[in-house]
């Protein structure tokens, strides 16, 4: 047994290569996967809740997106796929997920326009039309307050953030922080105890 968790930023568990192959908007993926990473044998049910619920980006959606958590890559992936001009970061703690995600950006011909990056490494002046995100609940209440307030201020002045969190892992109080904190937060959509929240200035 190992310390390792998806949020560990180096995992020293086995890695044992996975496939892993779901349906967007019509559209078939199958993407690499492998131990140490974020719902490593399958696409997490949060994450198909949002990416079937959430308002997919058009095809002429430009600028940057952000995919807060990136994991192997799924979000980052179905973004530069739907929105073929826009540059999509994808952005982890774990090594190992930054490495699948990048592989899998090349997979799906996207490799040029996703930049794969640890969170200190994206530069302070980027700001996103968008940003998707399940994000890694596990690491406490406090720890996602960080994150969100860390990233959330980098939204564009016109910008969406679309969020899935379980109801029973505190969707329904994380709405309520984040109105708190001045933000626009619809409750967009529910299905199978996962709240999408769309988030915005």
């Amino acid at each position: 047994m190992t310390g390792d968790h998806y949020f560990t930023a180096q995992p020293t568990s086995d890695a044992p290569a996975r496939e892993v192959e779901f349906s967007v908007a019509d559209r078939d993926y199958r993407l690499s996967s492998a131990g140490g990473v974020f719902s490593a044998s399958r696409l997490d049910p949060g994450t198909a809740v949002l990416l079937r619920k959430a308002e997919l980006p058009a095809a002429a959606t430009t600028g940057d997106l952000l995919d807060l958590g990136c994991g192997f890559g799924p979000i980052s992936c179905v973004l530069a796929d739907l929105a073929p001009t826009s540059t999509i970061w994808a952005v982890d703690v774990n090594a190992r997920a930054r490495e699948l995600t990048a592989a899998n950006a090349a997979r799906v011909g996207a490799a040029d326009r996703v930049r794969v990056s640890a969170p200190d490494d994206v530069p302070d002046g980027v700001r996103f039309a968008q940003i998707w995100s399940n994000p890694p609940i596990r690491i406490g209440k406090d720890g996602l307050h960080d994150l969100l307030l860390r990233w959330l201020p980098r939204l564009a002045p016109d910008g969406v953030g679309w969020l899935v969190v379980a109801r029973h892992l505190g969707g329904d109080s994380l709405q309520r922080w984040l109105t708190e904190q001045s933000w626009q937060v619809e409750r967009y959509a529910s299905q199978k105890g996962f709240r999408v929240l769309r988030v915005t200035r």
